[in-house]
Protein backbone atom coordinates (compact mmCIF):
# COMPACT_ATOMS: atom_id res chain seq x y z
CA UNK A 1 0.00 0.00 0.00
CA UNK A 2 2.98 2.25 -0.18
CA UNK A 3 3.02 3.22 3.08
CA UNK A 4 5.12 2.83 6.05
CA UNK A 5 3.92 -0.19 8.45
CA UNK A 6 3.40 0.20 11.95
CA UNK A 7 3.55 -3.53 14.39
CA UNK A 8 0.14 -4.53 15.52
CA UNK A 9 1.60 -5.26 18.81
CA UNK A 10 3.33 -2.04 19.82
CA UNK A 11 -0.31 -0.36 18.87
CA UNK A 12 -2.49 -2.74 20.53
CA UNK A 13 -0.85 -1.87 24.02
CA UNK A 14 -2.30 1.99 23.32
CA UNK A 15 -5.72 0.60 22.90
CA UNK A 16 -8.52 2.44 25.11
CA UNK A 17 -10.22 0.52 27.22
CA UNK A 18 -13.43 -0.31 26.67
CA UNK A 19 -16.04 -2.73 28.80
CA UNK A 20 -19.21 -2.00 26.86
CA UNK A 21 -21.49 -4.61 25.16
CA UNK A 22 -20.29 -7.99 23.39
CA UNK A 23 -16.71 -8.51 23.17
CA UNK A 24 -17.12 -8.36 19.26
CA UNK A 25 -18.34 -4.64 19.58
CA UNK A 26 -16.17 -3.60 22.25
CA UNK A 27 -12.90 -4.86 20.04
CA UNK A 28 -14.66 -2.93 17.06
CA UNK A 29 -15.10 -0.01 18.70
CA UNK A 30 -11.62 0.41 20.38
CA UNK A 31 -10.05 -1.02 16.96
CA UNK A 32 -12.03 1.68 15.47
CA UNK A 33 -10.85 4.64 17.60
CA UNK A 34 -6.76 4.01 17.00
CA UNK A 35 -7.30 4.01 13.91
CA UNK A 36 -9.28 7.20 13.45
CA UNK A 37 -6.45 8.53 15.88
CA UNK A 38 -3.88 7.27 13.95
CA UNK A 39 -2.75 4.38 16.19
CA UNK A 40 -2.37 2.68 13.14
CA UNK A 41 -1.76 4.56 10.47
CA UNK A 42 -1.99 3.58 6.75
CA UNK A 43 -0.56 0.20 5.93
CA UNK A 44 -0.83 -1.30 9.05
CA UNK A 45 -1.20 -4.57 9.76
CA UNK A 46 -3.37 -6.16 11.92
CA UNK A 47 -3.53 -9.84 13.33
CA UNK A 48 -6.48 -12.09 14.29
CA UNK A 49 -3.58 -13.68 16.37
CA UNK A 50 -2.03 -10.84 18.01
CA UNK A 51 -6.02 -8.87 18.90
CA UNK A 52 -7.45 -12.25 20.09
CA UNK A 53 -4.11 -12.93 22.80
CA UNK A 54 -4.10 -9.21 23.43
CA UNK A 55 -7.53 -9.26 24.67
CA UNK A 56 -7.61 -12.92 25.69
CA UNK A 57 -10.73 -14.11 23.54
CA UNK A 58 -10.90 -16.35 20.65
CA UNK A 59 -10.65 -15.29 17.16
CA UNK A 60 -13.82 -15.94 16.29
CA UNK A 61 -15.34 -11.73 17.97
CA UNK A 62 -12.06 -10.50 16.88
CA UNK A 63 -12.96 -11.46 12.97
CA UNK A 64 -16.18 -10.41 13.53
CA UNK A 65 -15.03 -6.66 14.54
CA UNK A 66 -12.46 -6.87 11.35
CA UNK A 67 -15.40 -7.36 8.69
CA UNK A 68 -17.24 -4.74 10.25
CA UNK A 69 -14.35 -2.29 10.10
CA UNK A 70 -14.06 -3.36 6.73
CA UNK A 71 -17.53 -2.44 5.86
CA UNK A 72 -16.69 0.95 7.82
CA UNK A 73 -13.56 1.30 5.02
CA UNK A 74 -10.68 0.98 7.61
CA UNK A 75 -9.52 -2.46 6.72
CA UNK A 76 -8.78 -4.73 3.66
CA UNK A 77 -8.22 -7.80 3.48
CA UNK A 78 -5.65 -9.15 1.28
CA UNK A 79 -5.67 -12.60 0.49
CA UNK A 80 -2.73 -14.74 1.75
CA UNK A 81 -1.13 -11.23 3.12
CA UNK A 82 -3.46 -10.12 5.80
CA UNK A 83 -5.78 -7.24 6.75
CA UNK A 84 -3.89 -3.69 7.03
CA UNK A 85 -5.16 -0.64 7.71
CA UNK A 86 -6.52 1.25 4.50
CA UNK A 87 -5.96 4.79 3.25
CA UNK A 88 -8.14 7.31 3.79
CA UNK A 89 -10.99 6.93 0.67
CA UNK A 90 -11.73 10.76 -0.70
CA UNK A 91 -15.53 9.47 -1.81
CA UNK A 92 -16.17 7.92 1.60
CA UNK A 93 -15.23 11.01 3.42
CA UNK A 94 -17.33 12.86 1.05
CA UNK A 95 -20.38 9.96 1.40
CA UNK A 96 -20.19 10.63 5.22
CA UNK A 97 -20.26 14.50 5.09
CA UNK A 98 -23.27 14.79 3.10
CA UNK A 99 -25.55 11.73 4.93
CA UNK A 100 -24.67 13.31 8.16
CA UNK A 101 -25.17 16.90 7.19
CA UNK A 102 -28.35 15.54 5.50
CA UNK A 103 -29.54 13.67 8.42
CA UNK A 104 -28.05 15.86 11.36
CA UNK A 105 -29.48 19.69 9.77
CA UNK A 106 -32.87 17.75 10.18
CA UNK A 107 -32.10 16.71 13.85
CA UNK A 108 -31.06 20.05 15.13
CA UNK A 109 -34.28 21.77 13.91
CA UNK A 110 -35.77 18.72 15.68
CA UNK A 111 -33.98 19.20 19.10
CA UNK A 112 -34.68 23.48 18.82
CA UNK A 113 -38.24 22.53 19.01
CA UNK A 114 -37.86 20.12 21.93
CA UNK A 115 -34.89 20.52 23.70
CA UNK A 116 -35.13 20.69 27.79
CA UNK A 117 -33.64 22.89 30.27
CA UNK A 118 -31.67 19.58 31.34
CA UNK A 119 -30.38 18.98 28.22
CA UNK A 120 -29.50 22.21 27.21
CA UNK A 121 -27.22 22.52 30.52
CA UNK A 122 -25.51 19.17 29.45
CA UNK A 123 -24.52 20.81 26.34
CA UNK A 124 -23.17 23.57 28.30
CA UNK A 125 -21.15 22.03 29.90
CA UNK A 126 -19.70 19.89 27.43
CA UNK A 127 -19.03 23.04 25.64
CA UNK A 128 -17.27 24.55 28.52
CA UNK A 129 -14.75 21.16 28.74
CA UNK A 130 -14.51 21.42 24.91
CA UNK A 131 -13.34 25.46 25.47
CA UNK A 132 -10.25 23.61 28.70
CA UNK A 133 -9.59 21.07 26.21
CA UNK A 134 -8.89 23.40 23.89
CA UNK A 135 -6.86 25.94 26.04
CA UNK A 136 -4.75 22.19 27.16
CA UNK A 137 -4.23 21.49 23.09
CA UNK A 138 -5.82 18.18 24.11
CA UNK A 139 -7.26 17.30 20.68
CA UNK A 140 -7.78 13.83 21.44
CA UNK A 141 -10.77 15.23 24.40
CA UNK A 142 -11.53 17.88 21.66
CA UNK A 143 -12.92 15.20 19.56
CA UNK A 144 -14.57 12.96 22.06
CA UNK A 145 -16.23 15.84 23.37
CA UNK A 146 -17.57 17.22 19.76
CA UNK A 147 -19.27 13.62 19.39
CA UNK A 148 -20.47 13.99 22.40
CA UNK A 149 -21.84 17.59 22.02
CA UNK A 150 -23.31 16.17 18.46
CA UNK A 151 -24.86 12.99 20.29
CA UNK A 152 -26.77 15.11 22.85
CA UNK A 153 -28.28 17.14 19.97
CA UNK A 154 -29.60 13.67 18.78
CA UNK A 155 -30.94 12.97 22.40
CA UNK A 156 -32.70 16.41 22.47
CA UNK A 157 -34.74 15.51 19.21
CA UNK A 158 -35.71 12.56 20.93
CA UNK A 159 -33.09 10.55 17.83
CA UNK A 160 -31.18 8.54 19.83
CA UNK A 161 -30.98 5.71 17.48
CA UNK A 162 -30.03 8.63 14.37
CA UNK A 163 -26.23 8.80 16.38
CA UNK A 164 -25.69 5.11 15.78
CA UNK A 165 -26.44 5.09 12.17
CA UNK A 166 -23.90 8.36 11.92
CA UNK A 167 -21.66 6.54 13.96
CA UNK A 168 -21.13 3.66 11.39
CA UNK A 169 -21.13 6.34 8.34
CA UNK A 170 -18.57 8.20 9.60
CA UNK A 171 -15.19 6.70 10.18
CA UNK A 172 -13.08 7.88 7.46
CA UNK A 173 -14.54 11.63 8.01
CA UNK A 174 -13.15 11.18 11.90
CA UNK A 175 -10.24 10.39 10.46
CA UNK A 176 -10.17 13.42 8.40
CA UNK A 177 -11.46 15.32 11.18
CA UNK A 178 -8.52 14.28 13.67
CA UNK A 179 -6.00 15.30 11.01
CA UNK A 180 -7.79 18.86 11.07
CA UNK A 181 -7.73 19.27 14.78
CA UNK A 182 -4.43 18.83 14.51
CA UNK A 183 -3.15 20.99 12.01
CA UNK A 184 -6.16 22.98 9.77
CA UNK A 185 -9.27 24.05 11.84
CA UNK A 186 -8.89 26.41 14.71
CA UNK A 187 -10.23 24.29 18.19
CA UNK A 188 -11.70 27.76 18.96
CA UNK A 189 -13.30 28.63 15.27
CA UNK A 190 -15.25 24.97 16.13
CA UNK A 191 -16.00 25.97 19.34
CA UNK A 192 -17.53 29.03 18.18
CA UNK A 193 -19.35 27.12 16.04
CA UNK A 194 -20.96 24.88 18.29
CA UNK A 195 -21.91 28.08 20.30
CA UNK A 196 -24.27 29.20 17.54
CA UNK A 197 -26.14 25.61 17.74
CA UNK A 198 -26.24 26.22 21.26
CA UNK A 199 -27.59 29.46 20.83
CA UNK A 200 -29.98 29.04 18.15
CA UNK A 201 -31.39 25.64 20.53
CA UNK A 202 -31.61 27.87 23.41
CA UNK A 203 -33.62 30.37 21.21
CA UNK A 204 -35.45 27.74 20.46
CA UNK A 205 -35.35 28.63 16.82
CA UNK A 206 -35.01 25.50 14.57
CA UNK A 207 -34.30 27.80 11.35
CA UNK A 208 -31.31 29.25 12.75
CA UNK A 209 -30.39 25.92 14.66
CA UNK A 210 -30.20 24.07 10.76
CA UNK A 211 -28.48 26.83 9.37
CA UNK A 212 -25.41 26.74 11.85
CA UNK A 213 -25.42 22.63 11.46
CA UNK A 214 -24.86 23.03 7.87
CA UNK A 215 -21.96 25.30 8.51
CA UNK A 216 -20.42 23.50 10.90
CA UNK A 217 -20.61 19.99 9.12
CA UNK A 218 -19.57 22.08 5.28
CA UNK A 219 -16.22 23.37 7.42
CA UNK A 220 -14.74 19.84 6.70
CA UNK A 221 -14.99 20.22 3.33
CA UNK A 222 -13.46 23.94 3.23
CA UNK A 223 -10.50 22.00 5.01
CA UNK A 224 -10.15 18.89 3.35
CA UNK A 225 -7.41 19.68 0.02
CA UNK A 226 -5.62 21.31 2.91
CA UNK A 227 -5.29 18.49 5.04
CA UNK A 228 -4.70 15.99 2.28
CA UNK A 229 -2.39 17.82 0.89
CA UNK A 230 0.29 17.57 4.28
CA UNK A 231 -0.77 14.22 4.69
CA UNK A 232 -0.54 12.12 1.02
CA UNK A 233 0.59 8.98 2.42
CA UNK A 234 -2.86 8.92 3.95
CA UNK A 235 -5.22 9.47 1.26
CA UNK A 236 -6.13 7.24 -1.37
CA UNK A 237 -6.88 7.78 -5.10
CA UNK A 238 -10.47 6.50 -3.84
CA UNK A 239 -11.02 3.15 -2.74
CA UNK A 240 -7.05 2.68 -2.45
Amino acid sequence: MGVARNKAGSGLAALPADTRGPVNQRIYRMLREAIVKGTFPPGSPLSEKDVSEHFGVSRQPVREAFIKLGEAGLVRVLPQRGTFVMKISPKRVEDGRFIREAVEVAVAGRAAQRVTAAQLAAMAELLDRQRRAARENDTAAFLDLDDAFHQAIAGAADCPAVWQTIENIKANMDRVRYLSLAEVSPLEMLIDQHQAIFQALRDGDPQAAQAAMGHHLRELTMSFEPIRARNPDWFGADED
